[in-house]
């Protein structure tokens, strides 16, 4: 069993799911600097194929095996969503590590699919969870992609917080070296949730188009979710960039957050 899904089922009491007076609460109009700043920070990921998984004999069965994968043109988020911006559009935060500059943390998959519907309507724009696949594209460079074994990086110290130098804590965003993409801490400081739900059977073998594992449209399924980049008290074999996890999707954690995809827009601006 993996770390992230034990700690799940022994420390699922200590971070329930979001207090009613949180769900309520009513979102505000999302100020211009925070529309400006959210769209700046929206990174074109150019389309096209990869070999997604991994034939490593260090990757698991639910790793394997590395199979091509072709991926639609989509944005992603240049930084994991922020404290500020999970703020403004739900107005609460309920962050374990706090502060300045800090990615959001401590939320479940739930609470993530209550934001991205309350900013997609403020905004109109389509912003939603990305797929594994899309997530795994992004994180090893996309077209750009200099076939690292972490994001950006064959030296995880460039690219990450994590066991070997996080000091057991969370850091702010963008304090190391992006990847290819212009992507920060897509490997370490947080797990990020992924919309597909957590099968953790074999990849099936053969080539696939913009794969989703689940559904986009509300199912009232239960099943756990994928969360992918390893965390910041994870070792570097625990963070290479074809690791899998998941957490069921009402546990909230103090090393789990997310990113944002954009889709439904040509390149932005």
């Amino acid at each position: 069993m993996t770390k992230v899904l034990l700690a799940l089922l022994t420390c699922a009491v200590l971070v329930g799911p979001a207090t009613a007076a949180e769900q309520d609460a009513e979102p505000k109009a999302l100020s211009a600097e925070s529309m400006t700043r959210l769209m700046k920070e929206m990174i074109w990921v150019e389309g096209g194929t990869f070999l997604m998984g991994s034939n490593s004999d260090l990757a698991s069965s639910a790793e394997r095996p590395a199979h091509e994968v072709m991926i639609s043109g989509f944005h992603m988020g240049k930084f994991e969503v922020s404290q500020q911006l999970f703020q403004e559009v739900m107005g609460w935060d309920d962050s374990y590590f706090a502060g300045k500059g800090y990615p959001v943390n401590n939320v479940s998959w739930t609470n993530v699919q209550r934001f991205v519907e309350r900013l997609s309507a403020m905004t109109g724009k389509h912003f939603r969870l990305p797929t594994e696949a899309e997530w795994e594209y992004a994180a090893r460079g996309g077209q750009l992609s200099k076939g690292y074994k972490y994001s950006g990086s064959n030296d995880i110290n460039e690219v990450a917080w994590y066991a070997g130098n996080s000091e057991r804590r969370l850091h702010p965003s963008g304090k190391k070296k992006p990847n290819e993409l212009g992507l920060y801490d897509m490997t370490g400081n947080l797990w990020e949730f992924c919309h597909d739900d957590a099968d953790m059977r074999p990849y099936p073998d053969g080539p696939r188009t913009n794969p989703l594992v689940g559904t986009f449209e509300k199912s009232g399924s239960r099943r756990p979710k994928i969360t992918r980049g390893g965390g910041y008290e994870f070792d570097e074999d625990e963070s290479l960039v074809f690791r899998r996890d998941g957490a069921t999707q009402n546990v909230r954690m103090p090393d789990i957050g997310f990113r944002l995809v954009m889709i439904g827009a040509a390149r932005y601006p």
